[in-house]
């Protein structure tokens, strides 16, 4: 089923368990089908032991449709599961680009960063410049290292896409009372986006129990 509504009221989330998966964007090289093999058995060995108490989402972030990379793994994530989706994208005055080139396959619920902030202080005064100063400064120490290395800082976009990755990630777990968090890989590069996630997990938001460890491509 597809959603095409202009968007929809971010407490409908709460209806069901927030289903993450997070990796290398369209320069990941290797074979989507495997690696999505791997993320499934990971998340289905993880919900063995912690089954979750309300019907799954996968929760996807405006990626665009590519051959290889995250937007190529997780629709076949939800298609092995049996999963519908819901689509949380940057509001067009942060990023112009990102809701128009989102994938909106199989996706029955969408809402904007604004909004999915928005109840996040409701939920939780300040925790959202709470993630964003962690966020500057996790930034600002990778720089760091960057130029220790004779690198460029990283570009300016990591700032709100690495924001809208834990705000989503941590207002979803309060509004919802649970979710999982699945990596493509058992690597992570140091200076991705996805490196950001000990961002939830230092402050407290993202219970490391909640994350399925990554099982070896298939």
């Amino acid at each position: 089923m597809h959603y095409h509504c202009t968007m929809s009221p971010v407490e409908a989330f709460n209806n069901y368990h927030p289903l993450f998966v997070e990796g290398m964007g369209s320069y990941d090289t290797r074979d989507p089908v495997g690696v999505a093999d791997a993320v499934v058995a990971s998340i289905r060995a993880h919900w063995a032991k912690c089954a979750p108490d309300k019907p799954p989402m996968l929760i996807i972030q405006g990626d665009p449709l590519e051959p290889r990379g995250i937007s190529a793994i997780t629709p076949r994530v939800a298609n092995a599961m049996h999963l519908e989706r819901g689509l949380i994208v940057l509001d067009e005055d942060l990023v112009d680009y990102h809701s128009p080139n989102a994938d909106r396959s199989n996706v029955i619920l969408e809402t904007r960063y604004s909004e999915v902030a928005a109840r996040l202080n409701r939920e939780c005064p300040g925790s959202v410049a709470e993630i964003e100063r962690a966020v500057d400064a996790l930034l600002l120490e990778k720089n760091q290292k960057r130029a220790s290395l004779g690198k460029p800082p990283m570009a300016d976009y990591y700032r709100i896409f690495a924001l809208l990755q834990e705000v989503s990630k941590v207002a979803l777990a309060a509004l919802c009372g649970e979710m999982t968090l699945v990596h493509t890989s058992r690597e992570i590069g140091e200076f991705s986006v996805t490196s950001f996630y000990q961002v939830g997990v230092d402050l407290g938001c993202i219970c490391p129990s909640s994350i399925a460890p990554f099982l070896e491509e298939l």
